[in-house]
């Protein structure tokens, strides 16, 4: 809970996040990927963070407190959208409404102390250790759906060493495996720091979630026209 306090209460913090996570192949067998974020947060409304998976694509998603910008390197492709509100709102509406994939949001939240007062049931204290030469605690924690390991770095700014979380009631149980390092919590801010430059000739486009669909009696309509023919 010092730790939730410390990061919901940081005005501003930048970190590098170097995460892995499994997908379960129809054989039960486990494969991990990997990726690499650069996360820059100055509250209460900006965001930014870099992204490259493990097999080289990049990505930036940009939080400016007006807009959401979401750039695909790769395919050079970009979206824009209308910012609901401060970042703990925008959090939540990127991975609830756009269905973007975005590994321990709940971190980045102001409300984080609450969040995990109304989450998590069990927790227990598993030993103090060192991580990459940081004297850490290792807390082992229980939700309805998510176990969670954490090490949190000891002394007067107890920030996350490192993260495992393990979808017990998904098929396979899959792990999501993160090390967070180079914690700043006095980052330099540039002008730029917030601004989303897509790459030259980038197509914009809308965010999936934003694609009308055909309603259910629209569907059933076309099916009996089309066999009907």
């Amino acid at each position: 809970m010092r730790m939730a306090g410390f990061l919901g209460n940081a005005h501003a913090f930048s970190v590098k996040l170097r995460g892995g996570y499994d997908v379960v192949q129809p054989s039960g067998q486990k494969i991990e990927y990997g990726e690499l974020r650069n996360i820059t947060v100055s509250r209460p409304e900006r965001l930014r963070v870099e992204s490259e998976r493990s097999d080289g694509t990049k990505t930036l998603a940009v939080f400016t407190g007006k807009e959401i910008t979401v750039v695909d390197f790769a395919n050079k492709v970009y979206a824009i959208e209308p910012q609901p509100g401060n970042l703990d709102d925008t959090i939540v509406h990127f991975v609830r409404d756009l269905h973007l994939r975005f590994p321990l949001a709940m971190l980045l939240v102001s409300r984080l102390p609450a969040e995990f007062d109304e989450r998590v049931r069990q927790v227990d204290y598993v030993e103090k250790t060192n991580i990459q030469g940081v004297p850490t605690h290792h807390l082992a924690a229980r939700s309805d759906a998510v176990d969670i390991q954490i090490w949190v770095a000891d002394g007067n700014q107890p920030y996350p060493v490192r993260v495992v979380l393990t979808y017990k009631n998904e098929p396979g149980q899959p792990q999501f495996r993160a090390q967070l390092s180079d914690w700043n919590f006095t980052p330099k801010l540039a002008d730029d720091t917030f601004v989303a430059r897509p790459p030259d000739g980038a197509q914009k486009i809308a965010f999936a979630a934003q694609i009308p669909t055909a309603s259910a009696e629209a569907r059933k309509a076309a099916s009996a026209k089309g066999a009907g023919k």
